[in-house]
């Protein structure tokens, strides 16, 4: 078991979170806001950030918050959002990488053509952080934590059909993409250990937390939007609990990199944050570094030299 409730404090450090205008990602950045960071909001609607932003000033007044346009579906944006925060000539301590979307019920394509799923959870994150460790490692003690899933665990790595243009399966896709942010933080940890970076990465899941990501992407393309009441797994916890995890893994001073944290109780869905088992899906030799190498061809992007 590990603590996470208390947050150190975080002032003087710049954080960018991904997804932050709601779930896991709004209650991340208003943790880490109240503990003094300055926090970037990467939102793909801004006027959804705003409110987050209002919503963490009224509860923190003076919090140094910012609203910015990342949209993960497009790597226009992705390297726009990059260049930005390039831009600012400010060390970057910590990326979050949290955005996401789950189980649309039919195959949807991102602007530059991939699967939606593969293409928001993994290929938007992995350019992501490919552009910002430049500046990330100007930092004194970087970090990127990035959040996984449960779902990891059944997940495989289709290389002969990574955008599932046959026999889309929308949770199948979801696993796929959750096991492969797994690996990006994984492999991430080997390559900084092999060049010697003082970077550090780290990986969480929430367990089963209530947010509206379960609703959200099952609703994409139907006439009726699917409930966020509709589940039925009884087994949940509410999004403060279910964001110690990935705090821990962005801020917590014991997270040891390439660790994986989720949630104690049974089966890793409820409970106070721990390590969490590595699953065997995650554990095939060279998938880290071969996933990684396609990810590069298909984005584009690559480690700084």
């Amino acid at each position: 078991m590990v603590q996470s409730a208390d947050i150190p404090d975080q002032t003087g450090r710049r954080i960018v979170v991904t997804g932050s205008n709601s779930g896991t990602g709004k209650e991340t950045a208003r943790r880490l806001a109240g503990a003094g960071a300055s926090v970037v909001l990467a939102v793909r609607t801004p006027s959804k950030g705003e409110d987050a932003a209002a919503e963490i000033s009224r509860e923190h007044p003076g919090a140094d918050v910012e609203v910015r346009q990342l949209d993960l579906t497009d790597m226009t944006s992705v390297h726009r959002f990059a260049e930005g925060v390039i831009a600012d000539d400010r060390p970057l301590d910590v990326l979050v990488n949290n955005a996401g979307v789950m189980a649309p019920p039919q195959r949807f394509e991102t602007a530059d053509g991939f699967e939606l799923q593969f293409g928001t959870n993994y290929l938007g994150p992995f350019a992501l952080t490919n552009l910002l460790l430049p500046t990330l490692l100007r930092a004194e003690a970087p970090r990127v934590a990035t959040m996984s899933s449960l779902a990891a665990m059944p997940g495989k790595i289709r290389f002969g059909d990574l955008q599932w243009q046959r026999g889309y399966q929308p949770w199948l896709a979801y696993a796929q993409s959750k096991l492969a942010d797994l690996l990006l933080g994984l492999h991430l940890h080997q390559v900084a250990v092999t060049r010697e970076w003082a970077l550090s990465s780290t990986v969480a899941h929430p367990g089963y937390t209530r947010t509206n990501l379960q609703s959200a992407g099952r609703s994409l393309g139907r006439d009726r939007p699917v409930k966020a009441s509709d589940r039925a797994f009884p087994f949940t916890q509410d999004v403060e609990q279910g964001s110690e995890p990935l705090l821990y893994a962005a801020v917590g001073p014991n997270a040891v990199s390439g660790a994986y944290y989720g949630p104690a109780g049974p089966i890793g869905l409820t409970g106070p944050t721990a390590l969490a088992p590595i699953p065997r899906s995650a554990r095939g030799v060279d998938l880290a570094r071969s996933l990684w190498a396609v990810a590069e061809d298909l984005t584009g992007t690559h480690l700084p030299d």
